[in-house]
């Protein structure tokens, strides 16, 4: 049940930030001054978890689930964090980057 729930921890982090970003896009695109690369914050994000994936799944078998899902939470919140200081939307797509 704890593994279930730790999942589920996991996924819903990602569910809700999808949701954050994707209502409140439009008016951080233009508080900050780029509109013109308002797709790629999404995109970003998407290229980034695709491109970790498989070396999440290597690291798993070789140092454990545990630690690599822990890791994985860690650097996504510190993803988060940095969108949240984003002061432009290059730096904005590169903490959307980290936090894929």
């Amino acid at each position: 049940m704890a593994i279930y729930v730790a999942v589920l921890a996991g996924m819903f982090m990602a569910f809700l930030d999808m949701q954050i970003v994707a209502t409140a896009l439009p008016t951080i695109a233009t508080k900050l001054g780029g509109v013109e690369l308002f797709g790629w914050v999404g995109a970003a994000y998407l290229l980034a978890l695709a491109a970790v994936m498989p070396f999440y799944g290597k690291f798993g078998d070789l140092f454990g689930r545990k630690p690599v899902f822990i890791f994985a939470i860690a650097l996504f919140t510190i993803g988060s964090l940095a969108c949240g200081l984003a002061w432009s939307m290059p730096s904005l797509i590169a903490a959307r980057v980290l936090q894929g």
